[in-house]
């Protein structure tokens, strides 16, 4: 099982630049041409319970789907954005989760210091 979905994602990865909607995916197998454009249809359609079920029905996980998949040549989150799915590509970009890189040598320090001088 653990096999299997290793396997789908690395043909997942292989073949996600290859996904359209017109194109003719010749180098896939139909299997994973349906996948992938089912994956978009979803992302697309602006239901994070489609998705999640289309996700779980292809044993796909969500992270690799957001990180992975190309639809029409613009990363799943893009794609759903500039369809009007707002809430699918908010949930997808929310399993990338958020990190940050603070420079702290870069950052200005400032001390502020208050006396009073005795006479």
């Amino acid at each position: 099982m653990k096999t299997l979905t290793q396997i789908t994602t690395t043909m997942l990865f292989a073949g996600a630049s290859l996904i359209s909607f017109n194109s003719s995916a010749e180098g896939m197998s139909s299997y994973m041409e349906g996948a992938l454009v089912d994956t978009c249809k979803a992302a697309m359609s602006d239901s994070t319970q489609k998705l999640t079920k289309t996700l779980k029905e292809y044993r796909l996980k969500e992270k690799t789907v957001a990180l992975g998949v190309v639809c029409n040549g613009e990363d799943i989150i893009t794609f759903a954005q500039n369809h009007g799915a707002n809430k699918t590509a908010e949930h997808m970009s929310n399993t990338l989760g958020e990190s940050s890189i603070t420079d702290l040598a870069a950052e200005t320090v400032t001390y502020s210091v208050s006396f009073t001088v005795a006479p």
